[in-house]
């Protein structure tokens, strides 16, 4: 239980004194009430003695009484009524509540910290609360108890107010206070008539009430006189006259009034009498003459709500309104259903609140001084020691004697009490057996009852030992006389005489009390005796910290609903409940969650007794211990409840923030009981609303917004495709971000910038974001264009079982206009949402979200002004559907929010778009603290007017045949008010697309291509020059590519490179298909700027992502190597042999039926194609599905003069035709694609060589040397293939390129795979550090000296005349470097092993073995040799070895030969 201001030695002998009845004259009751009291509530504050009292016990020892108190009250003839009794408990409990700002009340239990007070009702709900504060004030105690006056106001009032009966004595009236006024005309003859009626009421059978202790009640005769108006000589003589008839012990004169009280305001004199009295103000109006109370029905404030956890509320029998005195009296003018405060009758505040008021106004005791206080308190004194004790004292001597002579035993009752104890016991019978009976009523006279009175005497004067032996006596005689009323009293006084005995001699025996209890609730039906022996017994076990019994004696009443039905029930128990919780709490070791539970029931029973505070300020005490455990049912239970006893109370903030708690858990209701707390919380959220309609829209707990997934676009939205024209893909809120992607437009923006910055990005660069997300870089405020819309997709997330609806959703903004252009506004306006002038704003209308959905809303602006905007949230109606509670199928159908759903009930409200900035980790202050950067996506700038280009491509492909070429148109269209200008774009694969040349001369289509639909420029030409080459040539440079340039960035021809304002431009655009077969995505950035600079946004881009898919068409392998052949028509050596080798790898899939050569070109600073060797006569080159094509073409050197071009950039190209038309190869598109080929080769750096220094180094050497093996030859095979499709033919064209670098390697026109390399096995030994190998390969060498020896094939030699034979043999030596090479030639065969002559065959050189020369570059030298022959037969003449080293270097490379095809001779007889 809660700890009380009492200790319980001291409440039960407050709960229990000796009562005294008043008799007033009316003259004697007008003097008291100039004070505003009655005689009896002038007596009240000073009823307790201030000093101790003795007494002599029937064996003459003497008794000390301390604080003993009287209790006086007017006579009244009535008993008072049950319902009184319920209303003024009812009215004590709700009167009473906690101080509001006084320091919580904290319970420290386990690891809880319970706030036990009422701050609920402060509109801070317990969840707000700040536990720290209140617990530094609290830390000098780890336990602190919470106090309970409600329930002690209630215990008081309960026990005050309990109605006398037969069975007891102890609220019976010992003595009684005759008053009469010194004012009176005859004052003497005044006492006899009061003396009279105080006889008649006792002794009359017309009066059973009240109750009187013994036949000869004490009479004391008071004088009562008026200072400030009476006459004092008439009162002394009065009262001598009084002594001479009653005695000096029985009457008395008191002074009072000793002042008027229109001087009341001079000096402020102590109240003493207010806090006695205000307990009975609120409901005791009958007593003073303020008219009855009026109690308003307020059934109409619960009509709204649902009933509360579905219990039913009950309205009382209306109960006999039948006498008139007692205070407890109801008005009789008041509707009888009406007369109980039953749940749905709260008294209304504003009754309470004048009542208040008019008692406050009242001063007591204004006619009072201090003097007089002390004359009433020494009244008293004399009153107790005089009269009342005597008159006890004689009266317990009596009743002893009485009890000796009858019971005729020895002469007091203390030596007989050993006797009774230890002798024969009489068997109690058990309760059980006793059930059936209803026990007798005994004579007033019965002796048993003359010992029950002596007892309650002996309690009363705490005399408990002699009490306790009576009661023991008592309770024997009525169980063997199976009284069980009597004895379960006895029972009762019996244990407490026990409890309170000094020096405790016996335990306390708590199995009287509960057969006591039992009694009075099963026998007896008395179920407000049952309760005062409950509350008596719980503060006694409480006291010797038997927390865990008493708990279970309290929850023992409570549950007794069929005995005792009723609000009165409602409100005990729950007062009872709320006691056994704090037992619960106050154990050794707390038990917290039946703390919870128990001021669950209770907070229950309370709103059920109407008791609407105390209901909620028990529900927010338990969900201290409730709140997060995850126990989310209780919880809502809980909050929902919270929400509906603060709705009632009007304390609507409360209410809507317990409401929205049960909204924003992640639930586990079920869907109808969501949608009833959801229509709960929107009802409630209506009326807060209401209050205050101007004030600022509230914030919605509903939907969730996940503010971190907010995507901000910038930008109209895509056009759709057009028939063949499809638009630009750019940005949209559709695509998914994409790391790799995004990082690919950012180089390629940086890309262009950088060309058109010279080279170098400009330190303000920043790369075009025009879709903001939580990946992108959000640290700088994102800039926007003034009439260009701006879109937020908003992520909403329904929560709940039921669908919510969204009306009138719209973005909330603020707007900042200001001036760019460097004038400051000096007035900066601050404007807030509603000036479509400055923005417009898209509201959306209905926007429904299915249970347990997520969904995005985008919400358009429109910048009108330039300026700072700031988007700060979405503003909308939330409400639920009317009728389904969900909607399955329809509501996802997109005709849903077209205003089809009627809404229930909606409430307006706004929640914020609050974005965290990403976490701060580049600093160590950073790292080691939780620091966020901001994230600036919902504030852009607007600037001033930009251009807006639209691009849409015609007739673009989505699947090509590798390398195959297509023409495609692209449409430039400027859809802003600003000519845009430098209108560029740049892609990764500048290979896969061109705008054509820069000169005109070069694009136009010839006539007859244009017949054909040929992407190619053609010209016809006759059958005679098949086979040898057409040549031309064209210059790097004017197709965009030069060493250094970057490819990727392409300008783009647009005429006067201005694009006016609404003005569009078709260009035509050739594509070719990539080389590798599959799907390619190929990103395109166009860059463009403003024709004024802008100061903000230097320009601006626009994405595009083409993806194409290619099939494979040809493969095309090719190899260089020299020709041995000496015919050289410029007189120089260095023909050279190209083979190609060309496959058909179509599946033919794409319905292709075979591919035509048309042509071969070749395109080279140094070389072209001569003619073609093939031998075959098949001049048309045909491949069907997996066909392979051979082809053999002579290459020659470039004249001079062609060579010397190559400084210009200017290749050669030589057409080698197989068909009737040569397609131009240095024009637009061929040429082009392949510049972008070549473009990849052009960016490596080229390595200069160092001819001039003093010393070379050997890697100078090596690559001379190499040079020797490079051709830089580029062959282009250009094709037709023949597709069916639909039944119609098209012709397909193309284009192959292959790249040879190097003499004898092979070179492909597809990109090689590369092989992985082996696994090895791990070597555990460290290698030995080998320098890297300078010299150069066997490859290399041989090419380095080209060797050619000129013989006749067959030789004819008479050898009977001549033994020997000599052949005439010269060896040709090239020199293919462009550097003085010294050559050794060694005619010495290199073994003389038998294998080796075999080989060779039995000849020799005759003359010099070694020759020495030096050839300059690229020299031709001859030397005459002569071969020595001794047999006929076959012979290998190519034996000579030749050495060569650059001339100034040391080292000596042999070019070996032995690849070169054998110099086979025939040497035969003649």
């Amino acid at each position: 239980m809660a700890q009380c201001v009492q200790s319980v030695q001291e409440l039960i002998p407050d709960s229990f004194v000796p009562c005294v009845a008043a008799l007033c004259s009316d003259e004697a009751e007008r003097l008291t009430r100039l004070n505003h009291l009655s005689f009896a509530e002038l007596l009240k504050p000073f009823s307790r003695l201030t000093s101790e009292v003795h007494m002599r016990d029937p064996n003459n020892q003497l008794h000390i009484i301390k604080n003993l108190k009287i209790a006086v009250s007017n006579i009244i003839t009535q008993p008072p009524q049950p319902g009184a009794i319920r209303k003024l408990l009812n009215d004590v409990v709700s009167g009473s509540q906690p101080a509001e700002g006084l320091v919580a009340n904290v319970i420290t239990a386990g690891d809880y910290d319970l706030n036990i007070s009422d701050r609920s009702i402060k509109a801070s709900v317990p969840w707000y609360s700040n536990w720290k504060d209140t617990l530094m004030e609290l830390k000098e105690s780890s336990l602190y108890t919470a106090t309970t006056p409600w329930f002690e106001s209630y215990r008081e009032t309960f026990l005050q107010s309990m109605p006398a009966s037969d069975h007891e004595f102890l609220n019976h009236y010992l003595a009684c206070m005759l008053v009469a006024s010194s004012n009176e005309v005859e004052p003497m003859e005044q006492f006899s008539k009061l003396s009279q009626e105080q006889h008649r009421i006792q002794h009359n059978n017309d009066y059973s009430y009240p109750k009187w202790f013994i036949p000869n009640t004490l009479k004391y005769y008071v004088l009562l006189h008026d200072v400030s108006a009476g006459d004092e000589q008439r009162a002394e003589s009065i009262y001598e006259e009084m002594k001479q008839k009653y005695g000096t012990q029985g009457c008395y004169l008191l002074k009072i009034n000793s002042r008027t009280s229109n001087r009341a305001s001079d000096e402020q004199i102590p109240d003493p009498w207010s806090q006695y009295l205000q307990k009975s103000s609120i409901q005791n109006q009958e007593s003073y003459e303020d008219g009855p109370c009026t109690i308003t029905s307020n059934k109409n404030s619960d009509s709204n709500l649902l009933s509360l956890d579905g219990l039913d509320n009950e309205v009382k029998d209306g109960l006999p309104n039948n006498f008139r005195a007692h205070p407890l009296q109801l008005d009789q003018s008041s509707d009888p259903s009406n007369s109980i405060d039953g749940p749905d009758h709260v008294k209304s505040a504003s009754s309470l609140h004048e009542t208040k008021k008019a008692n406050t106004g009242i001063i007591h005791g204004a006619c009072l001084t201090l003097t007089d206080h002390d004359r009433i308190r020494q009244f008293i004194q004399e009153f107790t020691f005089r009269g009342l004790l005597p008159h006890i004292e004689k009266t317990i001597r009596q009743l002893n004697d009485q009890l000796i002579s009858r019971k005729g035993l020895s002469r007091s009752l203390f030596s007989a009490t050993k006797k009774w104890f230890s002798g024969s016991k009489v068997p109690e019978k058990s309760i059980n057996e006793l059930k059936n009976t209803s026990g007798l009523l005994y004579p007033p006279e019965a002796p048993e009852l003359q010992i029950r009175k002596m007892a309650d005497l002996c309690f009363l004067v705490q005399h408990y030992d002699l009490a306790y032996s009576c009661y023991h006596t008592a309770k024997k005689d009525f169980l063997n006389d199976q009284a069980m009323l009597y004895a379960a009293g006895a029972l009762e006084m019996a244990a407490v005489s026990a409890f309170l005995q000094p020096g405790a001699p016996r335990p306390y025996p708590a199995h009287y009390m509960d057969t006591a209890i039992q009694t009075y609730r099963d026998i007896c039906r008395n179920m407000v005796l049952a309760e005062r022996c409950v509350l008596l017994s719980a503060e006694i076990l409480k006291s010797q910290s038997k927390y865990s019994e008493a708990a279970a004696l309290l929850i023992r009443l409570t549950s007794e609903q069929n005995t005792w039905k009723g609000m009165d029930s409602d409100l005990r128990s729950a007062l009872l409940l709320e006691q056994a919780a704090h037992c619960f709490i106050n154990m050794k070791s707390p038990m917290v969650r039946k703390y919870a539970f128990h001021m669950i029931l209770a907070g229950h029973r309370f709103s059920k007794a109407g008791q609407k505070k105390h209901a909620l300020r028990c529900y927010c005490q338990a969900m201290q211990v409730y709140k997060g455990k995850g126990w989310s049912l209780a919880e809502d239970h809980i909050n929902f409840t919270i929400g509906r006893q603060s709705y009632t109370l009007r304390q609507l903030d409360n209410a809507v923030s317990a409401f929205r708690h049960i909204l924003i858990n992640e639930s586990k209701q079920s869907a109808a009981q969501q949608g009833a707390f959801l229509r709960e919380y929107l009802y409630v959220y209506k009326n807060v609303s209401q209050l205050s309609p101007d004030g600022p829209l509230p914030q919605l707990p509903l939907p969730y917004i996940n503010s971190s997934a907010t995507r901000v676009f910038f930008g109209h939205d895509r056009r759709p495709a057009d028939g063949e024209k499809q638009a630009a893909t750019h940005v949209s809120l559709d695509q998914e971000y994409d790391s790799e992607s995004s990082q690919q437009w950012r180089e390629l923006e940086e890309q262009v910038v950088a060309m058109v910055n010279k080279g170098i990005i400009p330190s303000s660069f920043y790369p075009t974001q025009y879709c903001l997300n939580s990946y992108s870089d959000n640290s700088r405020f994102p800039l926007a264009v003034v009439e260009e819309p701006i879109t937020v997709e908003v992520a909403f997330r329904n929560p709940l079982k039921v669908p919510l609806l969204l009306t009138d959703l719209s973005l909330l903004w603020k707007f900042q206009p200001k001036d760019f252009s460097g004038k400051d506004n000096e007035e900066v306006k601050e404007l807030i949402t509603g000036e479509p002038e400055m923005i417009g704003t898209e509201v959306i209308s209905e926007f429904l979200i299915n249970s347990e959905e997520s969904k995005v809303a985008r919400l358009k602006l429109f910048p009108h002004h330039i300026g700072e905007l700031h988007i700060l949230g979405v503003v909308y109606n939330l409400g639920t559907i009317q009728g389904s509670m969900t909607v399955d199928g329809i509501g996802a159908l997109p005709g849903c929010h077209t205003g089809k759903h009627s809404l229930s009930m909606s409430v307006r409200g706004r929640q914020d778009l609050e974005i965290q900035g990403p976490r701060l980790n580049n600093t160590k202050e950073e790292k080691t603290s939780i620091k966020y950067g901001p994230d600036r996506r919902l504030d852009p700038i607007i600037t001033e007017e930009m251009p807006l280009l639209e691009v849409f491509f015609i007739h673009f492909p989505t699947g090509l045949l590798c390398g195959e070429i297509r023409k495609a148109y692209v449409e430039f269209v400027n859809v802003s008010k600003c000519p845009l200008t430098a209108l560029k774009v740049v892609s990764k694969r500048p290979e896969f697309f061109t705008f054509g040349g820069n000169t005109a001369v070069l694009t136009p289509l010839s006539p007859s291509a244009s017949e054909n639909c040929s992407a190619y420029k053609t010209v016809v030409t006759d059958s005679t020059s098949v086979c040898t080459a057409l040549i031309s040539s064209a210059s790097s440079v004017d197709f965009g590519i030069s060493i250094g340039s970057q490819p990727e960035v392409i300008p783009v021809p647009l005429p006067d490179t201005v694009l006016l304002p609404g003005a569009s431009v078709q260009l035509p655009m050739w594509l070719r298909g990539p080389d590798e077969e599959g799907v390619h995505e190929i990103n395109f950035l166009f860059y463009y700027e403003s024709v004024e600079k802008q100061p903000k946004i230097r320009h601006r881009i626009l994405r595009h992502t083409a993806v194409i898919c290619t099939s494979r068409s040809l493969n095309v392998r090719a190899t260089v190597c020299r020709s041995n052949s000496l015919e050289d028509e410029e007189g120089r050596g260095g023909n050279m042999l190209v083979f190609v080798d060309v496959e058909n790898t179509n599946t033919s899939e794409a319905g292709v039926k075979e591919f035509h050569i048309v042509q071969v070109s070749s395109s080279s600073k140094l070389w072209k194609l001569q003619n073609s060797v093939n031998l075959a006569e098949n001049k048309e080159a045909k491949l069907a599905s997996r066909e392979k094509g051979k082809f053999c073409f002579k290459a020659v050197r470039c004249k001079e003069k062609e060579a010397a071009m190559q400084a210009s950039e200017r290749y050669t190209f030589a057409d080698i035709i197989f068909g009737n038309e040569q397609i131009i190869s240095s024009a637009s598109p061929c040429a082009d694609f392949f510049y972008r080929s070549l473009s990849s080769e052009l960016k490596k750096p080229q390595a200069q060589l160092s001819l001039h220094t003093e010393k070379h180094s050997i890697e100078d050497a090596v690559r001379l040397i190499q040079k020797c093996s490079e051709v830089d030859l580029n062959i282009i095979i250009l094709w037709k293939a023949y597709v069916v499709e639909d039944s119609k033919q098209l012709i397909l064209e193309g284009q192959h390129h292959v790249i040879l670098h190097t003499i004898g390697k092979e070179a492909f026109s597809y990109p090689q795979k590369q092989e992985l390399p082996e696994m090895e096995l791990l070597k555990f030994f460290r290698p030995e550090n080998t320098a890297v190998s300078s010299r150069p390969s066997v490859d290399q060498l041989s090419n380095l000296i080209k060797t050619s020896l000129h013989y006749p094939e067959s030789f004819n030699h008479p050898f009977h005349q001549k033994s020997l034979c000599l052949v005439p043999v010269t060896l040709l030596l090239s020199n293919c470097s462009k550097a003085d090479v010294d050559v050794i030639v060694d005619l010495r065969h290199k073994t003389t092993s038998p294998e080796a002559l075999e080989i060779h065959g039995s000849f020799t050189w005759l003359g010099q073995t070694q020759y020495k020369l030096q050839l300059k570059s690229q020299e031709i030298h001859s030397l005459q040799l002569k071969a020595c022959f001794v047999h006929t037969g076959v012979y290998n003449l190519g034996t000579p070895r030749v050495f060569a080293k650059l001339s100034d270097q040391v080292t000596v490379f042999e070019t070996s030969q032995q690849n070169s095809m054998p110099a086979l001779i025939i040497i035969n007889n003649m």
